[in-house]
């Protein structure tokens, strides 16, 4: 078991005087995900969490309705805020639904008391910081990002980077970005904005580098931090041996990719290492991620992540993968010589 004192080694964000820990907890199973976590295992996560050296916490208002800004804030309370990063994200307001009955319809294990409203206005993004600030309970937030803006970039161009980028200005956050699973329209963002961080959910992993062609190299070239989140592919590559029914992107996924997950699984196995300690290990070996975002809903499970972070793995595990064409040639791997500056 890892033991309590050993440390998660911290990456700086480069534009602004913040350093990220390379394995972050990200809050969306604090936010009952596809299943009901109590509010002690919460707690309880969160402290383990701490105790294992992770110092940067991401979460949102999408997540479980408010849920899990209020959990996390509970339990980061009794912590220093200087000696953590946190994080949490605008584009959605959650207006009272008038629902006395039934559950959230959007994948969290919540009573539907709100619904979510898109919305990037500068009214909006000032309504969802109040409302994250007072859920957390706490005067201010370190990075706030863009959330899902896939079908809103107008918008966002117009009205919503404007007002973050406004916030950052007065001192009142200290780095902005944008968080979503496409790849390009992120590229479009870190091109048309002077954000300082981006996140990527489910688009650079052990199955997807499709974002190597253009997200990543910008990112690189132009100094913003990227925060990967996402990096079992909604579960596909967490297990040592994936089965059918895993799921992959918030679905079932598909026997294509179990098979590919199942190669890869296998010369995994061969070199003494396993699936998801691999993943774990490519996400973060690319010159512009300053931090793996993984989640959690107990106090084993952030156990098991940071033992994996910390697993050793065989150089020549990489090089297989590649000559199988289960990995990208032009693909960062650890310990390559541009893996990290």
């Amino acid at each position: 078991m890892f033991s309590v004192g050993m440390t998660v080694h911290r990456r700086p964000l480069g534009r602004v005087d913040l350093a990220l820990s390379e394995l972050s907890l990200g809050g969306a199973q604090l936010g009952n995900l596809y299943k009901e976590v109590s509010d002690a295992d919460a707690l309880a996560t969160v402290d383990r969490a701490w105790q294992l050296g992770v110092r940067y916490f991401d979460t949102a208002p999408h997540y479980g309705l408010g849920l899990s800004e209020r959990r996390l804030g509970a339990a980061l309370r009794s912590y220093p805020r200087d000696a953590y990063i946190l994080s949490s994200k605008v584009g959605r307001l959650l207006e009272p639904s008038g629902e006395v009955e039934g559950l959230d319809d959007e994948g969290f294990v919540v009573p539907a008391t709100h619904r979510r409203v898109f919305d990037f206005s500068r009214e909006g993004i000032l309504r969802s910081l109040t409302g994250s600030l007072e859920r957390l309970g706490t005067d201010g937030l370190d990075i706030v990002y863009l959330h899902d803006p896939d079908a809103h970039i107008a918008e966002v161009l117009a009205t919503g980077y404007p007002t973050l980028e406004e916030l950052r200005g007065e001192g009142l956050v200290q780095a902005i970005g944008a968080g979503m699973n496409d790849a390009a329209l992120l590229a479009t963002l870190v091109r048309e904005t002077d954000m300082d961080v981006a996140m990527l959910a489910g688009r650079y992993t052990l199955l997807e580098q499709e974002s190597l062609d253009d997200l990543m190299p910008l990112c690189a070239g132009q100094g913003v931090g990227v925060v990967v989140a996402g990096v079992f592919n909604s579960g596909l590559l967490a297990r040592q041996s994936p089965g059918p029914g895993a799921r992959y992107d918030y679905a079932v996924a598909s026997r294509e990719l179990v098979e590919k997950a199942r190669a890869i699984a296998t010369v995994c196995e061969r070199y003494g290492t396993t699936l998801p300690a691999a993943a774990l290990a490519f996400a973060r070996a690319h010159p512009a991620v300053v931090s793996v975002c993984v989640g959690a809903r107990s106090a084993s499970q952030i156990e098991r992540n940071t033992a994996l972070t910390n697993e050793p793995i065989p150089p020549d595990l990489w090089a297989e993968l590649k000559a199988r064409r289960l990995l990208r040639e032009d693909a960062p791997i650890p310990g390559a010589e541009d893996a990290r500056p």
